[in-house]
């Protein structure tokens, strides 16, 4: 590592490294011994109804990314922690920087189940009508969502509800977020608050843009893309506008206090 590296950024690149590297070799090793373990599924945040979540999931998530081969994910926000995050420690001291990383995470997390629950509570609620009913009426609205997510042998209308208690365990189960994508975003959201007009050079745009109009350029399309919510489409954009959503909160109380540059 770069020793000219501030201390919370460097030691924040070391641990997801590794979390990186255990979440591949560690099934591995585990499966020797008849564990059936993946450490994305363990630590990766779930849906709060899920029986797999487990609070402190909602800290741990942000260390995990998708595992190898996809380096994608994780190499990208790396180099966003790279690139931004040391500007940023360097005028908010260490302690400080780890705070606004670790409230951002964090407040990504939350939004992101405040999202599902949004998307996806109505449905478990009909389902939990059609469990204690014994019949499946209630799920008349949400056939086509069923069906994408199951395959039927027969009829939709033909499932029982003993069939709808496993169905809605396995979607609960199914709702998992990792990545330090929330935390990442509130860095350049932070980053295009403090300096404006920087500017800055993409790959693919051969011109520089101001970090104000980046920032808020990138804040558009992730809104879009979540309303939008495209097949095929598994990032969490919402958890993304999250991470912003409560870096700009705790600028905003930082401000008000007066400790907004201030180095502790």
């Amino acid at each position: 590592m770069n020793r000219s590296l501030p201390p919370v950024v460097k030691n924040l690149l070391i641990i997801n490294v590794i979390m990186f590297l255990a979440s591949w070799m560690m099934p591995t090793i585990l499966f020797r011994w008849g564990l059936d373990v993946r450490l994305e599924d363990l630590l990766g945040m779930h849906y709060f109804a899920s029986e797999k979540f487990n609070l402190i999931q909602i800290l741990t998530y942000m260390f995990m990314h998708a595992p190898y081969p996809n380096i994608a994910h994780i190499f990208f926000n790396m180099f966003a922690l790279f690139m931004f995050g040391p500007i940023l420690e360097h005028v908010w001291g260490a302690r400080k920087f780890l705070i606004f990383y670790l409230v951002t995470g964090i407040g990504a997390g939350i939004v992101q189940q405040v999202f599902w629950h949004i998307e996806m509570g109505s449905l478990f609620s009909a389902m939990d009508v059609a469990i204690s009913t014994g019949s499946i009426d209630s799920l008349a609205p949400y056939y086509d969502t069923l069906s994408r997510y199951f395959r039927f042998s027969g009829e939709i209308s033909q499932i029982h509800t003993a069939d709808i208690m496993v169905m809605k365990t396995e979607l609960q189960n199914a709702l998992l977020t990792i990545g330090a994508s929330g935390a990442i975003f509130g860095i350049l959201l932070a980053f295009g608050w403090l300096f404006p007009e920087e500017r800055l050079f993409l790959i693919f745009v051969p011109i520089p843009i101001k970090a104000r109009y980046f920032v808020a350029g990138y804040a558009v399309l992730e809104l879009f893309l979540g309303v939008a919510s495209f097949k095929g489409d598994s990032v969490a954009h919402f958890a993304h506008l999250g991470g912003m959503l409560f870096g700009i909160l705790l600028i905003l109380y930082w401000r008000q206090k007066g400790r907004l540059y201030v180095n502790y």
